[in-house]
């Protein structure tokens, strides 16, 4: 099975920078990312973030069929990818499988803005590396990391504009929305680390949000290392005649450029719900070498994590339930 496109896989916890990443790596003049079309695995699993893909198994490539063509055809995000619908039928006309549809369709991306190369952004599929790796064993994974404290003062943001986005899926966010932000960010990173790891340093990389927003050029310049092509500075000029100079907006509607300090912890985020934070996930923040805010947590904040993390499980296992019965 040879098969070039995708390209490469952008993923990673939300509000981690994802969508910045994707932006700087779609202004490469061979490269074309995708922004969370989610059309990979979700039109024949009904897979959700943070579950075990129901159905499928590791490597399975199943037959196409007609009855997926058109589930592809009506699937919400697709348009994402900018094409025009009649692409899929021109990519479904030279696959007799699934993942082989959509690695023709990444094929029809890279033609459709002029390149030779074609990937995706979603987050989400850091938990699927295995599933992606067996089905795409070329394509290439970068897996961006982020302060978890910011991430959560980013989530709350973003929650609250939409609900049951990212954490606010999840029953426990009605009762402590840090919590479920922590654990929640947690789950997140270690699952890409430890499947993205097995596969070694050729197929997957791992950046810093940080050091993207504040050392962008040998930042960018390693990724381009990593994925064999070769820098330019185009790349970061993405956000010009698109920035929007309107605070009201986010700064990924504003389509800001690489920004240190857009989030920040120490100044914005309650000495409470950080030592919270730091009960659940702290140990994870250590391991990335991010400094901590507290020494230890109190007893009652050790008592109330404890129960946190017990309903953090119950939640997991409840939305998988969800998932499938309304796949089924």
């Amino acid at each position: 099975m040879t098969r070039t496109n995708p390209y490469v896989f952008v993923v990673g916890c939300g509000r981690s920078g994802t969508t910045l990443l994707q932006r700087i790596l779609d202004g490469h003049p061979r490269l074309a990312v995708a922004n969370d079309s989610h059309f990979v695995l979700e039109p024949v699993t009904g897979y959700r973030p943070l579950h075990p893909v129901k159905g499928l198994e590791i490597g399975e490539d199943p037959s196409l069929t007609e009855d997926m063509v058109r589930e592809l055809k009506n699937y919400r995000t697709f348009p994402r990818t900018g094409l025009p619908v009649e692409s899929i039928d021109h990519a479904a006309s030279r696959a007799s499988t699934w993942f082989g549809l959509v690695s023709a369709l990444y094929d029809e991306l890279a033609r459709h803005n002029g390149k030779e190369f074609a990937g995706e952004k979603s987050g989400r599929y850091v938990s699927i590396i295995p599933h992606l790796h067996a089905v795409f064993p070329r394509a290439r994974f970068i897996h961006i990391i982020r302060d978890g404290r910011d991430v959560t003062l980013s989530a709350l943001h973003w929650v609250a504009k939409r609900a049951y986005r990212g954490p606010g899926q999840f029953a426990l966010y009605q009762h402590s929305p840090v919590a479920t932000c922590a654990l929640w960010w947690a789950q997140y990173v270690r699952n890409g680390q430890r499947d993205g790891r097995a596969l070694g340093a050729d197929v997957y990389h791992e950046l810093r949000y940080e050091e993207l927003t504040t050392d962008t050029v040998s930042t960018v310049r390693r990724l381009m290392d990593f994925l064999e092509l070769p820098y330019t500075e185009k790349m970061l000029r993405f956000h010009e005649g698109r920035t929007r100079d309107d605070e009201r907006l986010s700064s990924k509607k504003r389509w800001l450029p690489p920004t240190p300090g857009l989030r920040d912890w120490r100044t914005g985020m309650a000495a409470p719900d950080r030592e919270l934070f730091e009960a659940l996930s702290g140990d994870l923040l250590a391991e990335l070498g991010y400094e901590l805010g507290t020494t230890e947590a109190s007893a009652a904040v050790g008592e109330a994590a404890a129960q946190y993390r017990r309903a953090w499980s119950e939640d997991l296992v409840q939305y998988a339930n969800t998932a499938q019965q309304t796949r089924d």
